[in-house]
């Protein structure tokens, strides 16, 4: 049996410099607001774990993953990018996951179908 992939998921872990915070979270928010515009862009969210007040880990979903590649290459991207890396203590870590099911409380959702 093979599974159908309804969408991708980037969770995306940072550790940011003392102090930086607030530039940092600023600058994502732009980011953010400029991915709303991306063909292939789902949704996103900024999580700060309750025990790291320097962390932020980004979940971001996407139709696919060549959609995520390709906004990388916008010029709009790359600014952004060189401001968060500088308020960063080391670069991200980022991790991928295939969607095989998604469930909304709007009754939205999505599943795999077996081929």
């Amino acid at each position: 049996m093979h599974r159908r992939t309804i969408m991708m998921t980037i969770v995306s872990t940072v550790t940011l410099r003392q102090g930086t915070e607030p530039d940092w979270d600023a600058a994502m928010r732009e980011r953010l607001a400029a991915a709303r515009h991306q063909p292939g862009w789902i949704a996103a969210q900024i999580l700060v774990p309750l025990d790291g007040p320097d962390k932020r880990v980004i979940v971001g979903t996407w139709e696919t993953r060549a959609d995520w590649e390709a906004w990388h290459n916008d010029p709009a991207f790359a600014e952004t990018r060189r401001r968060l890396a500088g308020l960063e203590a080391e670069p991200a870590r980022d991790a991928w996951h295939e969607v095989i099911q998604a469930v909304r409380r709007d009754g939205a959702a999505g599943s795999t179908r077996a081929a």
